[in-house]
């Protein structure tokens, strides 16, 4: 048999498949993972019952359905004032997992250098290995994770190809400012650089800050591809449905990429979509709900003896374990699993180098009544 040489010889299964698998098989509350363990709304899963019954079930047209690609044309200007153009300029794809995997295959060349911010999410820099390109990391500091743009600076030359930004960040839950926009938009502005934008968590944001989208800034949008996430949104993740939005010229070439990728994506779950956007306080009143559940559990283990910065966003919290435990944290997470039957992140995955923090990430999307059972079990440790 002939040897494979493989295109990713240094990645193996993620943190979040791991950290699942055990905690199922040490019967452990799962924090880690980011899916909520809580039903969707009934309403949504009306539409989606009504839609395959309805005889929904074959291709959809390879941008999405009309009527959803509308409506989020509608919901861009009403909370962005940016009107993308939905035959030319939206498309819906099978999570946001494949809108940036997509958008990295569309922009990536051999060579490119992309700079990537540190924590960051895991599906990032594989894809850009896999086109040839370059990471050059920026490392965010604990507890306030804001972005060096000093740094930032320093690492933008001419083969600066890609800066791919996360806003609300995952695992932080920092939320970028607008100095953090006008920074960003005075290092790139004579340079070829192009931006992506994730922000699957812009309607989760607390304590009456604002998600500022890379799409109401003109100067900045002409140049990005940004990607959202339905399953975020709407409490399903499993449905892997989310959308990318750009100018038409970018549109047009991550197009190219997406039809022989995946082609088109879940017709009927596309149509209950376009249904429940009708209603926009489902996503309106996001941040209120997820506020609510992110007090609800930092009251529960504030006499613990870990440490806790509020989340500005995401359904993430960091917990500051330095005064529990010198392990480091991937350790300290099997720990927690195997002695005490909690799932947590380590966040050291996620650095440069496997930089060493001392700190963990809890995942607050779940029922009161795994938080409390979680809060529990924090608060002996």
């Amino acid at each position: 048999m002939h040897q494979l040489n493989s295109k990713l010889p240094h990645i193996g299964t993620s943190i979040f498949t791991e950290m699942s698998q055990l905690a199922q098989e040490h019967q452990a509350i799962n924090l880690s993972q980011g899916f909520p363990n809580f039903m969707p709304d009934k309403t949504l899963m009306h539409y989606a019952k009504e839609a395959i019954n309805s005889h929904r079930n074959q291709y959809a047209p390879l941008g999405g359905l009309p009527e959803l690609r509308q409506k989020l044309s509608d919901k861009f200007y009403r909370l962005y004032h940016h009107r993308y153009d939905w035959e030319s300029e939206i498309t819906i794809t099978a999570g946001a997992t494949q809108a940036i995997f997509t958008a990295i295959s569309t922009l990536v060349n051999q060579g490119d250098e992309v700079i990537v911010f540190k924590p960051a999410y895991d599906c990032y820099e594989p894809a850009v290995e896999l086109y040839g390109g370059v990471i050059k990391p920026v490392q965010l500091d604990a507890p306030d994770y804001k972005i060096p743009w000093e740094k930032v600076k320093s690492l933008v030359t001419d083969k600066t190809k890609l800066i791919i930004i996360n806003t609300p960040h995952n695992p932080s839950g920092y939320v970028w400012t607008k100095e953090d926009f006008e920074s960003l938009k005075t290092i790139i502005r004579d340079t070829s650089a192009y931006i992506l934008s994730d922000e699957v968590y812009e309607h989760m944001v607390f304590d009456d800050k604002t998600h500022l989208s890379i799409c109401k800034d003109k100067e900045l949008a002409e140049r990005s591809i940004a990607t959202f996430s339905f399953g975020k949104t709407y409490h399903v993740t499993g449905w892997k449905l989310g959308y990318a939005v750009a100018p038409k010229a970018l549109m047009n070439e991550f197009r190219k990429v997406h039809q022989y990728n995946v082609f088109c994506v879940n017709h009927p779950l596309q149509f209950a979509l376009s249904q429940i956007l009708e209603e926009p306080r489902h996503y309106m009143n996001l941040s209120q709900f997820y506020q609510q559940k992110r007090d609800r559990f930092l009251e529960l283990v504030k006499d613990s003896r870990f440490k806790f910065v509020p989340t500005e966003g995401t359904y993430f919290q960091l917990a500051d374990y330095s005064e529990i435990s010198d392990l480091p944290d991937t350790e300290f997470c099997l720990e927690l699993i195997k002695k005490h039957q909690l799932a947590a992140i380590p966040v050291s995955v996620f650095n440069q180098n496997k930089l060493q923090q001392g700190c963990i990430r809890f995942c607050f999307a779940k029922t009161d009544e795994t938080l409390e059972q979680a809060a529990e079990v924090i608060n002996t440790i």
